[in-house]
């Protein structure tokens, strides 16, 4: 099973990475300026990711594909690695769906 995983950044800002039952990290949040606003960004990965329209897939300067998860009013909420195909990406995107919705939280703040 996947979870959330909150942390805190060197410069105050908090964020969230939603990792595979692998470990693996396959979406990572931007800076919020608070611990709620994370957790508010974690909901909005749960609610968002099951809508294929809500993903935009993307390509690097260097060429290399990734994704954002985007909420309903368009702002990006989430984005992956960098993947070495688009098959790859495309199953990062399957990835996200299947584990985020019953993702747990682990808080790593505290």
């Amino acid at each position: 099973m996947g979870k959330f995983v909150i942390t805190k950044r060197t410069n105050g800002e908090f964020q969230f990475n939603l990792k595979a039952g692998n470990g693996q990290t396959i979406l990572s949040s931007e800076g919020y300026a608070s611990k709620s606003g994370a957790e508010n960004g974690i909901e909005s990965v749960k609610k968002n990711s099951q809508d294929d329209s809500n993903y935009s897939k993307e390509e690097s300067k260097s060429g290399k594909p990734y994704f954002n998860l985007k909420a309903g009013n368009g702002q990006i909420i989430g984005s992956s690695e960098m993947y070495e195909s688009t098959s790859a990406r495309d199953n990062g995107i399957a990835s996200v769906k299947s584990n985020a919705p019953e993702a747990t939280i682990d808080d790593q703040t505290v």
